[in-house]
């Protein structure tokens, strides 16, 4: 972990309620992707947590979902400089993902799989990325992943885009070896149901300090209780305890 101050780039909206913000500054504390920042905002008590979607030299890119008096703040910011908790969190483990990995993504889940897709493709891999969301209005990124070269597919719980239902229901079709997903934990449940092989899980959760301390976003494993903030936030399928 490493608290770093960041010059805002820029700030642009995605869709109605999700933004892209680019940062400038020291990213060499962030080392695997699926790690998070932690953002102080002025005026507010805790910091936020938000994923890391990818970062390129000193200009570090994170997607956020406008939710809350903090996310209101940061939608309204198109210059200046952010006080950042770096390097959180334990990220994905690409070693184990074999030759056809496939990336769930659902809502703001999707964002950390964008960094973990570059570099699946350069370590040789054959990509696959399913993207969940609930109407076609809130869709994001489909044609950034398929820019890298990533075969890409859509879900909508409406059917307005792509395949009607939920990234489970596209992943009947897929031929993968392993998997990686992230979202809302209803959808982590699916998915740890849904799937026949391995695989990791990033968990969105709310937090108190963001680096361990206050023990406030815990989770079952079978080793005791994990803190998603320190411990995680991705966790293997095979440590997790979760009752049908």
């Amino acid at each position: 972990m490493r608290q770093e101050i960041f010059e805002i780039i820029d700030n642009i909206p995605l869709t109605e309620r999700v933004y892209k913000m680019r940062l400038r500054g020291d990213t060499s504390a962030v080392t695997a992707p699926g790690q998070f920042v932690n953002i102080r905002l002025e005026g507010l008590y805790l910091r936020r947590p938000i994923s890391v979607c990818d970062v390129e030299g000193d200009v570090l890119t994170i997607i956020y979902k406008v939710v809350g008096k903090g996310t209101e703040q940061m939608a309204r910011m198109q210059s200046g400089k952010l006080d950042l908790l770096t390097g959180l969190g334990n990220g994905y483990d690409t070693t184990l993902s074999g030759c056809r990995p496939v990336l769930l993504g659902g809502g703001v889940g999707v964002p950390p799989l964008y960094g973990l897709a570059k570099k699946l493709l350069a370590e040789g891999k054959q990509v696959t990325a399913i993207l969940g969301f609930n109407t076609a209005g809130e869709a994001f990124y489909e044609e950034a992943f398929r820019a890298l070269g990533v075969k890409t597919i859509v879900t909508t719980v409406d059917g307005s885009c792509g395949v009607r239902g939920f990234v489970t229901d596209a992943l009947k079709d897929v031929d993968y070896t392993y998997f990686y997903a992230c979202g809302p934990e209803p959808m982590l449940w699916a998915v740890y149901r849904a799937t026949e092989t391995s695989g990791q899980m990033s968990f969105e959760e709310r937090m108190g300090c963001g680096f361990g301390a206050c023990m406030g976003c815990s989770c079952k494993t079978i080793t005791g209780y994990k803190r998603i903030c320190k411990d995680g936030p991705v966790m293997r399928k095979e440590e997790l305890l979760w009752e049908a």
